[in-house]
């Protein structure tokens, strides 16, 4: 996958946006206020950080070496994933669980908002 396909994906969810809120090089997707899924646009080789719920994520990191706890963030629940030799639809559930975890973190003025617009 690159990083179109990740963005297209994304932002095909209800209620995602793209900011820049840090700096010209990390794309954030967030979810209502939320973010759910940077991508370091200049860094090579090419990864993401996704939120995952922290048991699946001490699996994921035992079990594959692409995927590491996340650099300056929250490292029991926030992992980076080097996308090249990952299977397809592991990216798109990491992508997917990350979503839904930070959907259901918000209000529910916000996640009715969303689902209704």
């Amino acid at each position: 996958m690159d990083t179109n396909e990740i963005l297209d994906y994304c932002l095909a969810k209800k209620g995602v946006t793209e900011t820049f809120p840090f700096d010209s090089e990390t794309l954030v997707m967030k979810v209502g206020t939320k973010m759910f899924l940077l991508i370091p646009l200049e860094k090579q080789p090419f990864s993401i950080n996704v939120k995952t719920d922290p048991e699946w994520s001490a699996e994921l990191r035992e079990r594959y070496p692409q995927i590491t706890g996340a650099y300056h963030m929250n490292k029991t629940h926030w992992n980076s994933v080097l996308v090249d030799g990952l299977k397809r639809e592991l990216i798109l559930q990491l992508i997917d669980q990350s979503y839904d975890l930070v959907f259901k973190s918000l209000t529910k003025k916000i996640q009715n908002t969303i689902l209704n617009s």
